[in-house]
Order: C-alpha cells, then sequence, then structure tokens
C-alpha cells in the first residue's frame, strides 16, 4: 500500500503545482472519503490516524482499556484492514461503556450485550434523552444523544454482520473499503469521548 501511495503522489505531483487542476481535486476528495490526506507542505499522502482529544480521559481512575483500544485501531489501519478496525472500534465502544458502568459503581452483568452495556451507560450518566431542563431538554440536544446511542449500536451491528473481526466468517469478506473503517473508528471514538468526559 505504501509503494502505491508513492506512486499517486509522483502522477500528482505536476497537478499539485498547480492547485485549480480538476484531477487534484477528485484525487484529493477521492482519498479523503477513505481516511487519507494529501499534506498541502509536501504533496505526500498520509492516513488520518484515530485519536481522543487531550483530558477526555481526566475523569477516569484507569484509561488502559481505552488506550489499547485506541492502539489496537492504529495498528490495524496502519496495515489497511477494514476489518480489523471494525472489530477493534466495536470493542472500544464495550470497553468504554463497561469502564463507565465500573466507575461509577454500577453492576456489570456478565451477560449483557453490547446494546445493553450502551443503554446501560448513557442511563448511567444521564445521557439518555429525557425531560430534563435546560438544553439538554431541547429537541435538538434529544435527537444528538439518540444518534449518539445509534453510531455506537450501528458499529457493533457492523461487526456482527461479519463485516468486523471477533467472529469468524463462512466466506471471505467482501466490498469492505478504508471508509467503512475510518466511519466505524471516528463512530466509537465520538462515543467514547463523550461518555469517558462525563465520568465524574
Amino acid at each position: 500500500m505504501a509503494r502505491a501511495l508513492r506512486g499517486i503522489e509522483r502522477l500528482l505531483e505536476d497537478h499539485y503545482l498547480s492547485s485549480k487542476e480538476i484531477i487534484y481535486y477528485r484525487a484529493r476528495r477521492e482519498l479523503e472519503r477513505d481516511g487519507y490526506r494529501i499534506n498541502t507542505d509536501d504533496g505526500h499522502i498520509t492516513r488520518v490516524g484515530v485519536g481522543i482529544r487531550p483530558g477526555a480521559l481526566a475523569n477516569l481512575t484507569d484509561a488502559t482499556a481505552i488506550h489499547d483500544g485506541l492502539q489496537r485501531i492504529r495498528r490495524a489501519e496502519q496495515h489497511d484492514d477494514p476489518a480489523l478496525v471494525i472489530g477493534a472500534a466495536k470493542e472500544l465502544i464495550e470497553s468504554t461503556a463497561k469502564l463507565v458502568l465500573h466507575e461509577l459503581g454500577r453492576t456489570i452483568n456478565p451477560r449483557a450485550d453490547i446494546q445493553e452495556l450502551i443503554r446501560e451507560a448513557q442511563k448511567a450518566l444521564l445521557l439518555q434523552p429525557n425531560r430534563a431542563a435546560g438544553p439538554d431538554g431541547t429537541d435538538a440536544v434529544k435527537k444528538i444523544l439518540g444518534s449518539a446511542s445509534a453510531i455506537a449500536v450501528g458499529v457493533a451491528e457492523l461487526r456482527n454482520r461479519g463485516y468486523g473481526t471477533g467472529r469468524g466468517p463462512a466466506s471471505a469478506r467482501h466490498g469492505l473499503r478504508p471508509r467503512h473503517a475510518h466511519l466505524a473508528a471516528n463512530a466509537a471514538i465520538t462515543w467514547c469521548e463523550l461518555h469517558s468526559r462525563d465520568v465524574g
């Protein structure tokens, strides 16, 4: 993959100097869709990395499981393995939910599926759409919180339908592209960051 990226860089080099060239913009758009970025300084193509903003995990006693999950996603992305990224993204959500419940002293049902863990974590943090006063009571915030839950469940469903690792498929996975991995990773990180920040 690295060799292919260097070849694309060479092909774009002439067009990079004239940023109004249509081919440059089309190539940039396609690369960004798949989780890559053209560096505006030197024209090199690099993978857009995943990560959590500084301070987002500060309220957690031990965020090791989250850091491990993020590292696993990064390694899978570096090896261009969308299925592994999706599986790791699902694990990050599950680890975050369990960590939140543990931090808040809640009992974790060892047989709970990921949807139940997501629901319980959001409930424990009062991040479920409800009738609260202020911004949390507005339809806008309710929609955002509902969507936060939906993206976490969506990542789990994508993995469970055979597109992510963790369950052996009966046949080869078809149609997975880097953008699917990028989508799952960013969805998991968004959910993780929102819930980790609100602990405490």
